[in-house]
């Protein structure tokens, strides 16, 4: 090993790169961790206090068995960090039966045998009122595996019980390139090269600037909340459960209420609308008023009582590929490199699974669950 760092450089310590390292590390393998900023940074795809995990993923079929693994490794690493990551109070998807959030979920539970439990549009106005001017034909799912994680706790965590482990961690270190080499990996930085036999890169949306090829899009997802009037205790957490709802237009809006000091989280999808795009790299993320008009728009029909403007603003990330799955895999099989990118602002409820599958695939073994889906060589990345 005297040419060698070590076996195996984990790049990029969001969430995925985070559970990555810490599964690995578990393990026992020679591992170390690198990361740009610190753990828990607010300038990637995984901050913004709370994320919404559900097992019915909608999204593909391929996914609920990673899902099912995430929340048992999820249980598993609040346990390991003796604190709680994940609260579990269930969780609304709201829209037609046929529409793509409801059917999507249904689909999703009778396929793999998930309980939900269907509520008719009278049980979801009588119970969730303040889900105003629903369509006639809305009705809702409720998920009782569903709820809220806690992404910079979590992310932190994964980090400290991975060194814990062993596991040496350099912080507000970049890597500006990684090169294959005979035998393994060399990670360039500002202050030193790398030398390691395998190389995880989890950079996220600086995925494409370390290993370019993939098509791969950045775009700019807003983050906002909203407080309600003084003395209006309907959209506390407790009456107001995370949730996904199908509107009008292509339009998908989704949160969960308010805890303590934080008001209602809210955010608004228009599916068929390209989104802003955002070079990490080089652009501003300074809030604008084009990241939360659309949103405020709908609120005083759909969601009565709250304030008409934000009381914040934050800019995530997400990287979107051209078929709305992840890239998870060895390109075209190299030993030397497994590649961990493309969220498509899904990805973070899989963390835990997917460090699992990363450091499966580290090892040659054969993740748990097929995810030939999220192959960096399938048809719709070439």
């Amino acid at each position: 090993m005297s040419n060698w760092d070590a076996e195996v450089a984990v790049v990029g310590l969001g969430a995925w790169g985070a559970c990555a390292l810490w599964r690995m590390a578990d393990r026992g393998l020679d591992v170390l961790g690198v990361e740009q900023f610190e753990p828990g940074h607010p300038l990637g795809s995984s901050h913004g206090g709370s994320r919404m995990f559900r097992v019915t993923c909608l999204e593909h079929p391929g996914l609920v068995p990673l899902a099912r693994r995430s929340l048992e490794l999820w249980h598993e690493l609040a346990d390991a960090a003796g604190r709680p990551l994940f609260d579990n109070r269930g969780g609304l998807l709201i829209g037609p039966e046929d529409g793509r959030i409801v059917g999507g979920t249904l689909r999703a539970a009778r396929r793999h045998g998930i309980t939900v439990h269907r509520l008719s549009h009278g049980e979801l106005t009588e119970r969730y009122g303040q889900h105003a001017a629903l369509g006639p034909q809305d009705i809702a799912v409720w998920e009782p595996s569903a709820g809220i994680l806690r992404p910079e706790e979590s992310v932190r965590a994964a980090v400290r019980l991975a060194r814990s482990a062993g596991a040496p961690v350099l912080t507000g270190t970049r890597v500006h390139a990684v090169d294959l080499v005979p035998g393994g990996v060399e990670l360039r930085t500002a202050a030193r090269t790398l030398r390691v036999r395998q190389a995880v890169v989890t950079v996220g949306s600086w995925l494409d600037g370390l290993v370019p090829g993939l098509p791969l899009t950045t775009l700019r997802m807003p983050i906002t909340w909203f407080r309600s009037g003084t003395g209006d205790d309907r959209y506390t957490l407790d009456r107001f459960p995370v949730f996904m709802r199908d509107l009008p237009g292509g339009q998908v809006l989704w949160g969960n209420g308010s805890e303590g000091p934080h008001p209602v989280k809210l955010g608004l999808e228009i599916h068929g609308r390209p989104g802003r795009p955002l070079d990490p790299r080089t652009d501003d993320r300074s809030v604008v008023a084009e990241d939360w008009t659309d949103l405020a728009a709908v609120l005083d029909t759909r969601l009565p009582g709250l304030e008409p403007a934000p009381a914040k603003v934050s800019v995530c990330m997400l990287t979107a590929t051209p078929d709305g799955q992840f890239v998870l895999g060895r390109p075209g099989g190299d030993p030397r490199l497994v590649l961990a990118g493309g969220c498509n602002a899904h990805g973070f409820k899989h963390a835990t699974g997917i460090g699992e599958a990363l450091g499966d695939l580290v090892t040659g073994g054969t993740p748990r669950m097929p995810l030939d889906f999220a192959s960096p060589d399938r048809a719709a990345l070439r």
